[in-house]
């Protein structure tokens, strides 16, 4: 009788025992204050935020819960975050992927039904610049007054100068380009010039290189840039800056003012950059190929140190490829960018985004050459037929 009763225990403690290893496996609900937030705050909202270049702001649940089942579409098909560089090839400081496990996370909290979860799970939201991305410059230079663009029609490149007003060298660290109003804005190259050279007037078309340093340029869907630890911009004192403007319409008039801004750097730079461009503008496209490659290259005389790659294409392009190739005749590619197009759709070119290198490209031996290779969409999934001719750089 005894052993009897004994053995009844055991059995009940060995029940209760598991019963509470059961309860303690099963996963805490995904919520958007304790697990969501923290990765938009992390990858998402430097874009989406007010004011921002993404169409809505993902601060607030009260933001998100409307888009979350199209948030995630967007993170099922790999178009959000935004970005084509094949992760085969080199490691990237601004690269705003998600990992896997925060994709099933969002996945997974979208088909629970989206709940917001409690106040105090939710972590300090990031600060940002008012207007900004690269926090407040210190000294931000805009077109003297705004551009009317059409309804309709093509508008050529326009040429905008204004005065830096500056009364010695500066040195900069980081600077952004900001439309007045990115629904006309196809791009925008800002220049510095020499003020003793003669400059296009205002508004008109051309382009006087003589005397002016490439700045940079943006796309609708890029934002501002900061350089690297002890490498800045020099923009010579009593420069102007130069806006080419590239508009487009969309048929109904409005009006545009872009303005920059630019950080100073505390201290001259260790390392001066200076943008380069390869570019290629004797081409031809044959009507019908379905895969045709064109190739630019650019042969260094020194050794050079590359901090970023600006790869763009308008929607003929489908893939772009930069190989490294040496004297010894090895060859490395350092950048490579595809997009991937559905049977019968309009095709939208990878984006025009900075691909900025963990640790900078060091090219080290003189002779060395970098061969870039772009690859058209076939004709017929193109917008338009016809043979295309078409620069890249």
């Amino acid at each position: 009788m005894k052993v009897r009763r004994l053995l009844i225990i055991a059995v009940s403690l060995t029940a209760i025992v598991f019963l509470a290893a059961a309860t303690k496996s099963k996963p805490a609900a995904v919520t958007f204050t304790r697990d969501i937030a923290p990765i938009f705050y992390k990858n998402c909202v430097e874009c989406h935020r007010s004011g921002e270049i993404a169409p809505m702001s993902l601060m607030t649940y009260q933001e998100v819960r409307p888009w979350s089942k199209a948030i995630r579409e967007r993170i099922v098909d790999g178009s959000m975050p935004p970005w084509s560089a094949d992760p085969k090839y080199g490691h990237w400081a601004n690269d705003p992927r998600l990992s896997q496990a925060e994709k099933d996370t969002i996945i997974n909290w979208v088909n629970a039904g989206s709940p917001k979860g409690e106040d105090k799970d939710l972590p300090p939201a990031p600060k940002f610049a008012e207007g900004w991305t690269i926090g407040t410059p210190d000294v931000v230079i805009e077109m003297p007054e705004e551009y009317s663009v059409p309804a309709d029609g093509t508008v050529p490149y326009l040429y905008f100068s204004m005065p830096t007003n500056f009364t010695e060298d500066k040195w900069i660290s980081a600077m952004e380009i900001r439309p007045g109003n990115r629904s006309v804005v196809h791009h925008v190259i800002a220049y510095a010039q020499d003020s003793k050279s003669k400059d296009t007037a205002p508004g008109g078309e051309g382009e006087l290189r003589s005397g002016r340093t490439h700045l940079g340029g943006i796309t609708p869907n890029k934002t501002g840039v900061t350089f690297g630890e002890g490498m800045a911009r020099l923009i010579k004192k009593g420069s102007n800056i130069v806006f080419q403007m590239h508009y487009t319409t969309t048929g109904q008039a409005t009006k545009d003012r872009t303005k920059i801004g630019f950080v100073f750097s505390k201290e001259p730079g260790r390392k001066m950059l200076v943008t380069g461009n390869t570019i290629n503008t004797r081409f031809v496209i044959p009507a019908g190929a379905a895969n045709h490659e064109v190739t630019a290259s650019k042969t260094f005389d020194d050794d050079v140190i590359i901090t970023s790659f600006m790869p763009h294409m308008h929607v003929r392009g489908k893939s772009f490829r930069y190989t490294a190739v040496y004297p010894d005749g090895r060859s490395e590619i350092l950048l490579n960018v595809r997009i991937t197009i559905s049977t019968g759709s309009i095709p939208t070119s990878p984006p025009s985004r900075y691909c900025c290198p963990r640790e900078p490209v060091s090219i080290q031996s003189p002779s060395s050459t970098i061969l870039i290779r772009i690859s058209s969409i076939p004709m017929r999934q193109r917008p338009s037929a016809g043979a295309t001719r078409h620069g890249k750089r």
